[in-house]
């Protein structure tokens, strides 16, 4: 069962003042680059069990008078279609989706800015959409030899090309729908042009992992290394810290590398740095806030497993890579932990080995283990589902919950459709259950308990259906599945 191991209500209240501080120091404009997701931080949530997907926007809340948001989008995703993963949308996709969010939250969107702009006509599709809803678009333009070549980045030529983005308010949160958006370019550009117009503004930096005042190998800070295995990030003890203030504090290698060069660029812009290391730029205090260091090691060893999964079931569907896969492999070995440490694992391989076909298993948020095997009429991930729906309805196993005459009929329409497979996926099963729910109590009670199904791991002995896998992700139920198909064919 998962301990609360965060405290997040005392996580909004410092955060918020430390950000408030950090407006002080520069002439009451910062702007501030936010890392990773601002919404929706379930990798955060995971880890650090108590943490809210929401709690960074919910901090901006607290200073909604303040703050101005500016989200930032390269030409370039937007050429690629490139898909925000968690999401299934592109990231053109997810910055109207972000605009409607934060407004809804009651927070200002200033305006959009389309970075790394070389002529890409899909950017000037994108802009033309985007001002006829009448958000205010800039564009910054790729500067040959960022970041190394200083003296043209920080001149007319460089930054001096950018547009400058108009702010109204004293906090200019800049975030993106992903990495590699270009949103510490953009504050830099925007510093440059302050200091033109006379103001004294200031950069700050808010990313939640690597945590920097916890262990290095802290299995919170392996977990991030395990997440961005894909990018080839490191954790690292940043020098530049220790060097300034014998402290030893934990960074990761990119803002590691990149810092002198930022140091260099903010000393050609004002004459001096405000900062002696990328710690000092952070202004993160999610490590002030774990109220469970064991409850947070073990969230945590457990994403680096499903990582593991993920990756692996990447590789075989042909998007992922071996060295991913061999990262990952040696974060595990540096927490000390197994893929057999995720209970769910070894109950699913057991139940297929019983039975001789795909089998699931699902560890309910109390801890109970259930399992689900393949029937003529439902796959495993659809038994289990229903399995752990009857247990927290307090169902007997041997009871029904779904008419026949709620079955028959999703079966004919498969057919009528051309499916060969007439098991039930789970969201068909949830639909046959609703439909029971109108005749049957049993069905009725079963339905009423899915909500409480928040925060239950499965595991699946082969790889499912993107419709399984979206229904448990709607769920909120964290999936992994063994990297193996049930049907050995070419096309899946």
């Amino acid at each position: 069962m998962m301990k609360t191991g965060f405290d997040n209500d005392k996580y909004l209240k410092m955060q918020s003042e430390h950000i408030r501080e950090r407006i002080g120091k520069f002439g009451n404009k910062l702007y501030l680059e936010f890392g990773g997701k601002l919404y929706d931080d379930f990798h955060a949530s995971r880890v650090l069990p108590g943490f809210e997907p929401d709690s960074k926007l919910r901090m901006l809340m607290q200073l909604s008078d303040q703050v101005e948001i500016v989200i930032v989008i390269s030409a370039g995703d937007i050429e690629k279609n490139k898909v925000r993963a968690d999401l299934g949308i592109t990231y053109d996709s997810d910055v109207l989706r972000l605009i409607d969010v934060f407004e809804e939250r009651g927070l200002f969107v200033g305006s959009v800015v389309i970075t790394q702009y070389s002529g890409q006509n899909s950017a000037d599709q994108f802009r033309s959409r985007l001002q006829k809803f009448g958000i205010k678009v800039y564009t910054h333009y790729v500067i040959p030899g960022y970041p190394s070549n200083i003296p043209l980045i920080v001149s007319d030529d460089g930054f001096g090309k950018n547009d400058y983005i108009e702010t109204s308010r004293p906090l200019v949160v800049i975030t993106a729908p992903g990495p590699g958006s270009g949103k510490m370019a953009t504050c830099l550009s925007q510093l440059y042009h302050e200091h033109k117009r006379g103001t004294n503004a200031g950069y700050a930096k808010f990313e939640t992992f690597p945590i920097w005042n916890i262990p290095l190998k802290h299995p919170v800070n392996l977990a991030y290394e395990a997440a961005t295995a894909d990018l080839n990030d490191v954790n690292m003890i940043d020098p530049f810290h220790l060097e300034a203030y014998g402290q030893t504090t934990v960074n990761y290698n990119r803002d590691v590398e990149i810092f002198p060069v930022l140091n260099a660029i903010f000393e050609t812009i004002a004459g001096e740095s405000p900062y002696k290391s990328p710690t000092d730029m952070g202004v993160n205090m999610a490590g002030n806030c774990i109220c469970d260091d064991e409850a947070c090691r073990e969230a945590s060893r457990q994403e680096i497993i499903r990582r593991y999964y993920h990756a692996t079931e990447g590789l075989v569907a042909g998007h992922g890579s071996e060295e991913e896969v061999y990262k990952i492999e040696l974060i595990m070995k540096q927490a000390r932990i197994a893929k057999e440490d995720r209970r769910v694992v070894g109950a699913a391989l057991r139940r297929s080995e019983t039975t001789g076909a795909p089998a699931a298993a699902i560890e309910l948020p109390n801890g109970k283990l259930l399992t689900g095997k393949t029937t003529d009429l439902l796959g495993p991930s659809a038994a289990v589902l229903l399995n752990a729906l009857k247990e927290l309805a307090g169902i007997k196993h041997e009871e029904h919950v779904i008419s026949p005459d709620a079955i028959e009929p999703i079966q004919k329409l498969k057919t009528y459709l051309g499916s060969k497979n007439l098991r039930l996926h789970t969201d068909e099963v949830l639909i046959a259950l609703s439909s029971s729910a109108a005749t049957s109590r049993n069905a009725q009670l079963a339905m009423e308990q899915i909500p409480n199904l928040k925060g239950s791991q499965v595991h699946t002995s082969v790889l499912l259906s993107d419709a399984d896998i979206k229904t448990f992700k709607r769920l909120g139920i964290q999936l992994t599945s063994e990297p193996v198909y049930e049907a050995k064919k070419v096309f899946h």
